[in-house]
């Protein structure tokens, strides 16, 4: 390619990259914030339409905002451009040279690159502009492209890898004009004409997910368009999957299913493979574009880990439920994959546990050593059993796993439910996806949720 055709791109590209300005702040931008000023190339990676290229645009308005960063120290290239399609590796350094001709940068200069891995060889590329220029560098790409062993080894100890979601709730709030500090989270909840918004938007976000432009716009006939795209871009024609029903068939039960238990053999069974491996090599290959997650049992036992069943949860129910053949949806798997979500947004790794009596609780969540919280999920615990069933799970699991925390999460109900083995806090869903900080609830004390319950 010529230098001429690299200026033209790098000047339309940019002109677009720094024009749009209708963008909701990210709460990762908060992470990445911390290591803005460190040397590591950042991969940003996440399911398609989840906000990528606009996390891009958010970083460089921060950096813009510092003072210290010039329009002419920033390069936005997006790879996903056709005329970028006869680009290879030997293109990378002419192009490099152009910007530098072209916007003459006085001082380090910031690379936003989308998209990147569509060109073989990239990582070559960007491990010697780490070595030798004053450069900081922001990537976007799928799990599986960008983050292949042969990148990985190109990279090792030079990058970080930061995970993009569709919006979450607080999120969502902000693209609909509704916002608040942690600080004035109580305060707000307070007053009922806000407290009615935010319930009225929380049956929205459920009902049309957190994809940005799903969310934007309110249409949710996108996200049958988003399946397919996922399925046969992502997964099919990059795996070279040749039986396209059994993967198809797949997709389609745990879209069905969100936050069940599946063993390869049983879905194995369901799709008609008789290959353990075929189905692992499937499962893999859906996580990897991060269409659906899975989390291993808890057991301080690594053998029980291992062999026993995997959850699984979609990476945003309103996409699952848009291709779903379910004809009713069961509420408390669908608010028990929005916990996981917000779990993974928040960080820790997660777990789902079981015990020698066989009761379950949906999420425990892990930090370091600690068992940080132990929580259930489930829509009402108006019925006694559904609630002494709920509370001894919870009960048990503080006592095995030392569980600082213990939350049931429902749809409506709020209290503080006494126990043996510690106060469980009872949080409607809504308030509790409000807050990134466990301690910023503070629910009162009910009639009905100060009983001392015994296991």
């Amino acid at each position: 390619m010529e230098k001429e055709k690299f200026k033209e791109l790098i000047i339309g590209h940019k002109e677009r990259f720094l024009g749009r300005r209708d963008l909701v702040r990210r709460e990762v931008q908060t992470e990445i914030a911390r290591f803005l000023l460190q040397r590591e190339i950042i991969l940003v990676t996440g399911v398609r339409r989840s906000g990528k290229s606009s996390l891009l645009r958010l970083i460089c308005r921060d950096l813009l905002a510092r003072g210290d960063v010039a329009p002419a120290d920033i390069l936005y290239l997006n790879f996903d451009d056709e005329r970028f399609l006869s680009f290879t590796a030997q293109d990378f350094a002419p192009l490099y040279e152009s910007f530098l001709e072209l916007e003459n940068p006085r001082g380090r200069q910031y690379l936003f690159l989308d998209e990147i891995q569509r060109i073989p060889g990239w990582e070559r590329w960007l491990n010697r502009l780490y070595e030798f220029e004053d450069v900081r560098i922001f990537v976007t790409g799928s799990n599986a492209a960008i983050l292949s062993p042969e990148v990985a080894t190109a990279l090792t100890g030079r990058h970080r890898q930061v995970a993009v979601w569709p919006f979450s709730f607080r999120e969502f709030l902000t693209l609909k004009g509704l916002s608040f500090e942690d600080r004035d989270l109580d305060r707000s909840l307070h007053r009922p004409e806000t407290k009615s918004q935010i319930r009225r938007l929380f049956a929205e976000y459920v009902e049309i997910g957190g994809f940005p432009e799903v969310a934007r716009t309110g249409d949710a006939t996108l996200l049958e368009q988003y399946w397919r795209d996922i399925l046969y871009r992502d997964v099919i024609a990059r795996y070279a999957i040749k039986n396209i029903k059994e993967i198809k068939e797949l997709s389609l039960f745990l879209a069905a299913h969100p936050g069940s238990v599946q063993s390869y053999r049983n879905l194995g069974n369901l799709i008609g493979v008789r290959s353990v491996n075929t189905v692992k090599n499937y499962l893999g290959a859906l996580a990897d574009v991060y269409l659906f997650q899975f989390i291993d049992l808890f057991d301080y036992s690594l053998k029980r880990q291992i062999y026993n069943p995997s959850k699984v949860y979609c990476v945003d129910t309103a996409l699952a439920g848009a291709v779903s053949f379910r004809f009713s949806r069961n509420i408390g798997h669908l608010f028990e994959n929005i916990v996981f979500l917000a779990l993974k947004r928040r960080g820790g790794e997660v777990f789902y546990w079981k015990s020698a009596r066989g009761r379950e609780v949906d999420f425990v969540v892990k930090d370091g050593l600690r068992i940080t919280e132990a929580i259930q999920v489930c829509t009402s615990l108006a019925d006694p059993n559904t609630r002494r069933r709920e509370i001894r799970s919870l009960c048990e699991a503080a006592e095995a796993l030392n569980a600082e925390r213990l939350t049931v999460i429902s749809e409506d109900e709020e209290g503080i439910e006494k126990t043996d083995s510690g106060d469980i806090v009872i949080v409607p869903l809504w308030k509790w996806l409000l807050s990134t900080q466990p301690s910023a609830l503070s629910p009162q004390p009910s009639a009905l949720s100060t009983q001392n319950f015994k296991t």
